[in-house]
């Protein structure tokens, strides 16, 4: 016969098994939630890769993926880089672009015309040309979409339609922000060095001495001098024709305070610029007297993609800054 003490000591054992099946029914429910739970994010993963939408193109509609994983392109690497799309395959010269070639150490180089069995080794779920020459061969491989170009004509349209080809708005949204901010430091660092009136020319010599001059959106630093930080075209240069091709004789008449002249030299010869340098018109030039004639690097100022217009920004502030420099 139990005492009270006994039965005290009975009454707590059989609350403590009580409450032991309790906890360990909730615990198994909430194993079996959770597990219901992580079955639901890897449906959402699942299917948020295998959506697909219309695309309009130059060659009619097509259907590409929402959130493409793995994009081929010829000669769009910088602003597919530029809105975070992850390029598995460019053509050969983006590995000389300065800008991004640290971005394309995975990357592999896929050939111009894009090489259709390399592409198809590289099973890419996007490819995007601006170039068709394999445009019917490469659409079997995966979505091809061609953008032939020049539709867009400034950074803010060019990272908005890419951004909107790989689903990626905000990424696009971030880099213009980006890109805004370094244009307003640019702008500051030269008060005081340049005014409204200060002109700025771009230039290029070939190898067979033929010269030209550039606007704002023909690559040579344009959209970075002339959109970014909004210094004064010569007043022959016009944005109505990118490029002009001048005789050296009439150089002077589209002549700036600042001349920054590219260089197409690819076998480095140098014939042209030495002779260029060696004639009157050069040695006349008010900007070479006043140290602000620059050659620049062809692969660094030729670039116009997204990621290079934002950097040039930085590198022709410097240049214009360093040459307000006592002694320069």
């Amino acid at each position: 016969m139990f005492n009270f003490k006994s039965k005290s000591i009975l009454s707590i054992c059989t609350l403590f098994i009580i409450l032991t099946l309790v906890l360990a029914g909730c615990g198994s429910g909430q194993t079996t939630e959770n597990q219901e739970s992580t079955g639901t994010d890897s449906a959402q993963n699942e299917s948020t890769d295998s959506e697909t939408r219309d695309y309009e193109t130059d060659k009619g509609k097509i259907t590409i993926p929402a959130h493409p994983k793995r994009i081929v392109t010829d000669y769009y690497g910088g602003e597919i880089l530029s809105v975070g799309g992850n390029l598995i395959g460019v053509e050969p010269s983006a590995f000389d672009n300065p800008f991004i070639k640290d971005k394309l150490k995975d990357t592999a180089d896929v050939g111009y015309p894009v090489n259709v069995e390399k592409t198809l080794e590289l099973q890419p779920d996007l490819i995007v040309v601006m170039y068709d020459d394999n445009y019917e061969e490469l659409s079997k491989i995966a979505p091809t979409v061609h953008i032939p170009y020049g539709p867009a004509t400034d950074i803010y349209k060019t990272v908005e339609l890419f951004g909107d080809l790989i689903g990626q708005p905000e990424q696009a949204k971030a880099f213009i922000a980006e890109y805004e901010k370094k244009a307003t430091e640019g702008r500051e660092k030269l008060k005081g060095i340049v005014d409204e009136n200060t002109t700025v020319g771009l230039y290029e010599l070939t190898d067979k001495g033929d010269l030209w001059t550039f606007g704002d959106n023909a690559g040579r630093g344009g959209q970075a001098v002339y959109n970014a930080l909004k210094l004064k075209m010569p007043n022959k240069v016009s944005n109505d024709n990118q490029t002009a091709q001048l005789s050296l004789e009439v150089l002077p008449e589209y002549a700036a305070d600042y001349m920054f002249m590219t260089v197409y030299d690819p076998e480095k010869k140098g014939d042209a610029l030495k002779d260029f340098k060696q004639s009157n018109v050069w040695n006349g030039l008010d900007a070479v007297k006043n140290h602000r004639f620059f050659e620049n690097d062809f692969d660094t100022f030729y670039r116009y993609d997204p990621i290079a217009i934002t950097a040039q920004i930085d590198l022709f502030v410097d240049l214009i800054t360093k040459s307000a420099e006592p002694g320069k």
